[in-house]
């Protein structure tokens, strides 16, 4: 059963590595622990419970700390577009949406002023489906 486990931790490790999202590190050590007691310990429920008990005693006695020293916010692709110039298709003000084409695909487009069609905008933020964006300084 030792060559069982030291399969499952590397298969475990891998898959954390692979996430980055502290996914399995819990079972991770839970599994060592898990290896080492199969040594002395024939019985493969007790190795089980161990296992799965430990990895989840570790996972709720470590969590709140590591998601205070790790910030999880994944940031997108579309992020990226952030702070990015683009140029109105359809005239915005700020009752009606309108249309800004940035990095070659369009989106509607909200703002607290009028701007007209063919002016060079901003992008400020992304909020769904919708852009955000000020004219920019001249």
């Amino acid at each position: 059963m030792f060559y069982t486990w030291l399969a499952i931790v590397v298969c475990l490790a891998i898959l954390e590595m692979a996430t980055v999202s502290l996914v399995s590190i819990w079972f991770v050590m839970s599994g060592l622990l898990s290896m080492i007691a199969s040594l002395f310990i024939d019985n493969v429920t007790i190795q089980v419970a161990i296992f799965v008990m430990l990895g989840l005693i570790f996972m709720m006695l470590t969590r709140k700390f590591v998601k205070k020293a790790v910030p999880m916010k994944t940031k997108t692709n579309i992020d990226r577009i952030i702070g990015m110039e683009g140029i109105v298709t359809e005239k915005i003000t700020k009752s009606h949406p309108g249309e800004v084409k940035v990095d070659g695909k369009r989106w509607t487009a909200v703002a607290n002023e009028t701007i007209d069609k063919d002016t060079i905008v901003k992008i400020m933020e992304i909020n769904s489906t919708k852009l955000t964006v000020k004219r920019m300084e001249e």
